[in-house]
C-alpha cells in the first residue's frame, strides 16, 4: 500500500511510519520541522521525505498527484504557541483544506485525520463526552482551526477517519507536561503543577489502531482515549520518581 503522511517528523507521524515500514507499505512523508525531529525517522529504501509546508497547495497537489497514495494519514498541525492565531490557522485551516481538495482530486481512497477533544469546549456538558456532544471549540485558536481542518475532510467526499484524541505522549514527544517537567526538572527549576486531570493515551496504541483504519472502508468519528483521568500532580510525581530526585523544586 502506499501511504502519505503528513507531519511525518511527529511523534504520531514518526510512529505510524515505523509500523508501515515494518510490514512493507511505500511511505512518502512531509513535514516542515516547526515541532518535528529530524531523528524521529531513519533513511529507509520505501521511505521519501519532504521537508516543505502543506500550506503551499502547489506542494500538496504535486506530492500527490506524483505519488497518488491509497490512504492520506493527516497528523501535521500547528499547535506550538497558543497565541500564534495565524500559524494555526494557515497550517490546520489552509494546510487540511489543501490535503483534502488534492485527495479529492486525485481519487485518493482513504483519508485519516486527527481531532483535539478540545473541539467540545473546556467545560464539557457531559462526562464521560459522547460523539453526541455539541462541538464548541471557542476557547482555544488550536481546537477553531482543527475543527475547521475536520470539515474540510468531511466535505472532501473521500473515504474519511477522524479521531478526536486525548493527550497523546510516547517516546519521541516534545510538547506537553511530560516534557516540560524532565526538562525543568533537569536544570534545576520549578515546575507549574495543578490539580487538573486529563486522560493519556500512548503513541503506538493510536498508531496500530490508525493503521486499522487506514486498511478499512467506509467513513466515521472516532473517540480514542483510555478512559482514565490522570492528575498533572500524580504525572509530576511520576516523573520525578522516573528521575530519582531525592529534592526537587
Amino acid at each position: 500500500m502506499k501511504v502519505f503522511v503528513t507531519g511525518g517528523s511527529g511523534l504520531v507521524g514518526s510512529t505510524l511510519i515505523d509500523l508501515l515500514l515494518a510490514r512493507g507499505d511505500e511511505v512518502l512523508a512531509i513535514d516542515n520541522f516547526a515541532t518535528g525531529r529530524r531523528d524521529n525517522l531513519q533513511p529507509h529504501a520505501r521511505l521519501r521525505l519532504v521537508e516543505d509546508s502543506i500550506v503551499d497547495k502547489s506542494v500538496v497537489d504535486a506530492l500527490v498527484g506524483d505519488f497518488r497514495p491509497d490512504v492520506v494519514i493527516h497528523t501535521a498541525a500547528s499547535y506550538k504557541d497558543p497565541d500564534d492565531w495565524h500559524s494555526d490557522a494557515m497550517t490546520n485551516c489552509v494546510g487540511s483544506a489543501n490535503i483534502a481538495q488534492a485527495c479529492k482530486t486525485y481519487k485518493v481512497g482513504r483519508l485519516i485525520y486527527f481531532q483535539t477533544a478540545l473541539c467540545y469546549g473546556t467545560k464539557p456538558r457531559e462526562q464521560p463526552i459522547t460523539l453526541n456532544h455539541p462541538i464548541d471549540p471557542v476557547n482555544s485558536s488550536y481546537a477553531i482551526s482543527k475543527t475547521a481542518g475536520e470539515h474540510y475532510m468531511q466535505y472532501s467526499g473521500v473515504d474519511w477517519i477522524t479521531f478526536r484524541l486525548a493527550n497523546v505522549v510516547g517516546p519521541r514527544n516534545v510538547s506537553g507536561p511530560l516534557p516540560i517537567f524532565f526538562d525543568r526538572l533537569s536544570q534545576g527549576k520549578r515546575c507549574f503543577v495543578t490539580e487538573a486531570r486529563r486522560d493519556f493515551v500512548f503513541v503506538h496504541d493510536l498508531a496500530r489502531a490508525v493503521i486499522k483504519a487506514a486498511d478499512g472502508t467506509g467513513s466515521g468519528t472516532y473517540h480514542f482515549s483510555s478512559g482514565r483521568d490522570v492528575a498533572i500532580k500524580e504525572l509530576y510525581d511520576e516523573v520525578v520518581r522516573a528521575m530519582k530526585l531525592n529534592e526537587y523544586p
